[in-house]
């Protein structure tokens, strides 16, 4: 199998996930599971998903698709396309799987993979990430990490606008 098949195939559908997801826990494997955008891949982003794999066996990401983006950051976003993102996520040797999901947040899609971690970034509280009660009631950890300093997809597009 040549290498873009191999990356292309870390990007599953919530049923081919949940497939997986059920050898996964046979191999008694730990599951992190994060999610954003993830528009322009910056070093915050492989800092944070780096550190979020070490928590586990198997990252897997939640992608909000275009729409989803464009509903939380606006009509001027995403800057990449989904399945551009989805590639570029795939292809860092950290993420095990990428899913797409289309709703505003990822309430669902937790719910679907019950991951026995769950990470985001140090500016939420635990308790008011989305998924804390499912993780928490079936007796995960909620983990949040601190982001680089100065790196952030919007800080990239403001310096690009200044530019031009």
């Amino acid at each position: 199998m040549n290498q873009i098949n191999k990356i292309e195939n870390k990007i599953l559908s919530i049923d081919c996930l949940q497939e997986r997801l059920i050898c996964l826990r046979e191999e008694h494997k730990k599951i992190v599971f994060t999610n954003g955008c993830f528009d322009l891949i910056h070093q915050g982003h492989i800092d944070y998903l780096a550190k979020a794999k070490d928590l586990g066996d198997c990252l897997i990401v939640g992608l909000n698709t275009d729409e989803s983006v464009r509903r939380l950051k606006g009509q001027s976003r995403p800057i990449q396309d989904e399945k551009s993102r989805a590639i570029i996520m795939a292809s860092l040797c950290f993420v095990d799987y990428v899913v797409l999901f289309n709703e505003d947040t990822p309430y669902e899609l937790i719910k679907s993979v019950e991951p026995d971690v769950l990470v985001k970034g140090a500016d939420y509280k635990i308790e008011d990430i989305v998924g804390y009660d499912i993780v928490n009631n079936k007796g995960g950890q909620v983990v949040t990490i601190h982001y680089l300093e100065g790196f952030s997809t919007t800080n990239i597009i403001n310096k690009i606008k200044n530019i031009y």
